[in-house]
């Protein structure tokens, strides 16, 4: 099922509410779902590989304990946290300041990602090494955390109980 962007983030806790959690794709929801974002966006840093390492260690040790309190929820947008750390390295590796596209966010798309008709920027004729080896360490914990047989079970799991 797809994200559903129509609820009020501001007033739902997720933890108490599972059932109105939606994977969705990729990083859909990451900076939404509440408390989950607050718990885990002080960790999330990617502007070097330094950082990086420190930041995507922190993440999946709360990845990891959100598995073992059979917090699927919270497994999945630490999750979304390091895929996050991933794609916004890659950018910044790619685009100098972290702009990918032209133009503003159409303003039905906000808190949505993705083009939205608007043009891709030229990237960096020689992509910031340190912002690739960030993405790489990103990408690494990304793989575990996607691959971990705890986090496939609680998420079949959860798709088999709620449909999403």
């Amino acid at each position: 099922m797809p994200f559903d962007y129509t609820l009020d983030f501001h007033s739902i806790d997720f933890r108490a509410r599972p059932e109105l959690y939606r994977v969705g794709v990729g990083e859909q929801g990451v900076l939404l779902v509440q408390p989950y974002k607050g718990e885990i966006l002080p960790f999330w840093r990617f502007k070097d590989a330094a950082a990086a390492q420190e930041s995507s260690r922190a993440i999946y040790a709360l990845f990891e304990q959100y598995l073992a309190s059979e917090d699927f929820v919270g497994a999945d947008m630490a999750r979304k946290f390091l895929q996050m750390g991933f794609t916004r390295a890659r950018r910044y590796a790619n685009h100098r300041g972290g702009k990918k596209y032209d133009g503003p966010v159409p303003a039905d798309k906000k808190g949505q990602s993705g083009a939205h008709g608007r043009a891709e920027l030229p990237r960096t004729s020689t992509p910031d090494p340190d912002k690739v080896e960030a993405a790489a360490i990103f990408k690494q914990k990304w793989d575990e955390a996607k691959a971990h047989p705890e986090y496939q079970r609680q998420k079949a799991a959860f798709i088999a109980r709620y449909g999403k």
